[in-house]
């Protein structure tokens, strides 16, 4: 065999090897659970308001915050009450729910201020 044989041939077996480790950890860091969501920090809801803008509703212990992330980065936008919690059911199988339908289950659970009885109205 030529040295240029030689010399591609362990190139190849030695890009091989490195590829079947990494592919190796990988498995078994995902199968350990390395990545995975912990503690009281979760996602509520999320809308993508374009593909580098989106809206996110994160939960921290007993509070929601609403938190804008853009290109430029994050921005705390607000927090919603605490109160409103209770209407919030942890998403199925770790997905997030849609924004749409937590700020709905939020409106349900905490009406608005001025919304009041209709039976008052003449």
């Amino acid at each position: 065999m030529t040295p240029l044989g030689r010399y591609v041939v362990e190139t190849v077996v030695t890009l091989s090897l490195v590829l079947g480790l990494a592919v190796l950890i990988l498995y078994a860091a995902r199968r350990v659970g390395v990545g995975r969501p912990s503690g009281a920090l979760s996602i509520a809801g999320r809308l993508v308001l374009d593909p580098r803008r989106a809206i996110y509703l994160v939960r921290v212990a007993d509070s929601i915050y609403v938190i804008g992330a853009s290109e430029a980065g994050l921005a705390k936008l607000g927090e919603l009450d605490p109160k409103s919690l209770g209407a919030l059911e942890p998403a199925p199988s770790g997905e997030a729910a849609g924004f749409r339908q937590v700020l709905e289950r939020l409106r349900g659970a905490a009406p608005a201020a001025g919304a009041g009885n209709d039976s008052e109205k003449p």
